[in-house]
């Protein structure tokens, strides 16, 4: 007999597209909830066209974006128009026999069909319904679309990223929607937890650009304590040193030094043991202030050996350091391997596909890997032929 999953008592009715909402359903798919992906039947989801790269099917008459399947396995596919009738009757039902509802659509955009938060809490009150948008559903911006990219750079985080005489950086994955759909999971969980104290759901507003701005982390409090905004600077960290990208032999490596006797411990292996005895260096708040000039000290020394030689002197000195790999050499490494971080999921088109394992590891209800992202619609006639019989059964 198979162990029940920690949510697999919970369906979950997903009407958002791209990346925060369904990174958030993909997340309590993976813990077991029955999540319902609700797409239009002729476009699906907007990251099913995003690509290449492609999976194709062996005779080349089916693909799917490597985008979409990176964050919808574990869900069902229900294609449903939400523009007639049948479709709102459809998703109301659903809504009823559901316990959480995700959109992203733009505020006040599912009242014209009967399927906002007031509508439904009165169908269901006991519904989660969590709303992402860019910017909230109040305030001079509700009305504006938002997407990662325009909220990197509005948010402040740009201006932290990047060389100090280069041009702003966006990160290199959209961030601010996974950091998005990672709180989305917080908050209904936890609009799920009182729901089990007080019988009520509830509503959810969350803003990519209040996760954004949250999530500036050590940054926003020392603009916050200093009236002075950070700059970007490249690989630095601001308040420790040494803590960045360093040349070697044969490439780069990372030194991430966190306390004085790493310090003193790095001095050691690399023949240097005046610069742990020097006042400039000897505390971390020396060597913030005299970064300029120890940073290029540290530089011609860590291109004397190769980044693999470094990394086995410093990591038996207990100096926390790495390489910089590719995905090629993360895919490769052991300890990826070791913690099974690829896994393959079957799927009715492709036979197989790659997908990333969940970071969660339970010991009681450990995450599943049942099936990969849906081909759009599979799932329509069978989810709506389970709808409670005292209602009539939508058409999609």
């Amino acid at each position: 007999m198979t162990t029940p999953q920690a949510l697999s008592h919970l369906r979950v009715l997903d009407l958002s597209r791209v990346l925060a909402g369904p990174w958030a359903s993909q997340m309590l798919a993976d813990l077991g909830a029955e999540v319902l992906k609700i797409e239009h039947p002729d476009r699906g989801d907007d990251t099913r066209g995003w690509g290449p790269p492609f999976v194709r099917s062996a005779d080349g008459t089916q693909r799917e974006s490597a985008y979409f399947l990176c964050t919808n396995r574990n869900k069902r596919s229900v294609a449903l128009d939400i523009g007639t009738s049948e479709g709102q009757a459809a998703v109301r039902a659903l809504a009823a026999e559901s316990d959480v509802l995700i959109e992203n659509f733009k505020v006040g955009g599912l009242a014209k069909y009967g399927l906002d938060y007031a509508s439904l809490s009165a169908l269901n009150p006991r519904l989660v319904y969590c709303s992402i948008t860019g910017f909230g559903q109040t305030g001079p911006y509700a009305q504006r679309p938002g997407y990662d990219f325009m909220i990197q750079g509005l948010g402040g985080l740009m201006s932290l990223t990047g060389a100090p005489d280069g041009e702003p950086m966006k990160v290199g994955v959209a961030l601010t929607d996974v950091l998005t759909g990672l709180h989305a999971v917080s908050g209904i969980l936890a609009a799920l937890a009182w729901r089990d104290r007080s019988g009520q759901g509830q509503h959810l507003d969350l803003a990519l650009l209040d996760v954004q701005v949250s999530c500036l982390a050590n940054q926003a409090m020392s603009y916050l304590v200093t009236g002075d905004s950070p700059g970007r600077i490249g690989n630095a960290h601001p308040s420790i040193v040494p803590y960045q990208a360093f040349p070697t032999a044969d490439g780069d490596m990372i030194l991430a030094v966190g306390n004085d006797s790493q310090f003193a411990a790095f001095c050691r292996t690399a023949g240097h043991t005046e610069w742990a005895a020097d006042e400039r260096f000897a505390t971390n708040a020396a060597r913030v202030r005299h970064r300029d000039v120890l940073v290029p000290l540290l530089r011609q020394t860590t291109v004397m050996r190769s980044t693999q030689e470094w990394i086995a002197l410093l990591e038996k000195a207990n100096v926390p350091c790495g390489p910089i790999n590719t995905l090629a050499q993360v895919f490769a490494d052991p300890q990826v391997l070791a913690r099974g971080l690829r896994q393959d999921l079957p799927h009715p088109q492709f036979g197989s596909v790659p997908t990333v394992a969940s970071p969660l590891r339970l010991s009681k209800t450990p995450v599943r890997y049942e099936r990969a992202a849906p081909p759009l619609g599979t799932d329509t006639e069978a989810v709506l032929a389970t709808l409670s019989t005292t209602q009539e059964t939508p058409k999609p």
